[in-house]
């Protein structure tokens, strides 16, 4: 965004970006809106407006919108701040709002370190991505990249392995180490990954289905894949039973 600024709806993601430390420019709030809150945001130097409820209406981009309007610097990163990085999400050319901020929750649940949004995938502050992450926006690292395949590339280079999902014809996930150094990459709902995100890629991965289903949606399948990669590592750690007492 040329502004460097977005806006997140709602008490809920005001309070998350407080916490998390991002620069909250300002705050616009009608009737309802937390007094404790808004003075949070104040003494964090955010500027307050009050405003008729109508008014958040007409700017707000949900059908039910809440009484507070945050204006949030944006918080994403160079890739360089996941050159470290145990397991992270590409997002290669996904399309929907509602799966990228999903993928994020699910990367941030499970323990990954970092969610790309690259080549065409939608942007990380439209307000229904924003909305979709509940917030986790502000507690990963989020990094934004026209250049899929140079951003795999790169990855490559930092020893990561680059593992595509794609509904049928990969091996296994589940079959598949994912304690190692891994990005997990997930293309177009519609036209899955391109031809020079595959050149890029080390294997293709799918999620075996029952029931005649072909497919999950992006952000399904991106919590599928990240919640076993975090089982994995959980169980590769040693269990360390508690001491009898007496």
């Amino acid at each position: 965004m040329a502004e460097r600024a977005f806006v997140a709806e709602g008490p809920k993601l005001l309070e998350e970006a407080l916490v998390a430390g991002a620069a909250v420019e300002s705050v616009y709030w009608s009737a309802g809106a937390p007094p404790a809150l808004l003075e949070q945001a104040g003494e964090a130097g955010a500027q307050l407006y009050e405003v008729e409820a109508a008014t958040i209406e007409r700017v707000a981009d949900s059908v039910s919108p809440q009484p507070v309007l945050s204006v949030v610097a944006t918080v994403d990163r160079p890739l360089t701040a996941l050159q470290s990085a145990r397991l992270v999400v590409v997002l290669a050319g996904v399309a929907d709002p509602g799966n990228a901020g999903t993928a994020v929750r699910a990367a941030l649940a499970a323990g990954a370190e970092g969610v790309v949004f690259a080549g065409s995938t939608v942007d990380p502050y439209n307000p229904k991505t924003v909305r979709s992450t509940a917030g986790t926006l502000f507690r990963l690292p989020i990094v934004v990249s026209p250049d899929a395949p140079g951003v795999l590339h790169q990855l490559g280079e930092w020893g990561m392995r680059r593992l595509g999902a794609v509904s049928t014809g990969g091996l296994d996930y589940a079959e598949r180490d994912l304690t190692q150094r891994t990005a997990l990459v997930l293309g177009n709902e519609a036209h899955g990954l391109g031809a020079a995100v595959l050149a890029e890629l080390d294997e293709l991965v799918s999620i075996p289905m029952a029931g005649g289903v072909e497919s999950l949606n992006v952000g399904v399948a991106a919590a599928v894949l990240c919640f076993e990669a975090s089982r994995q590592a959980r169980c590769r750690q040693p269990v360390v039973s508690a001491r009898p007492e007496g």
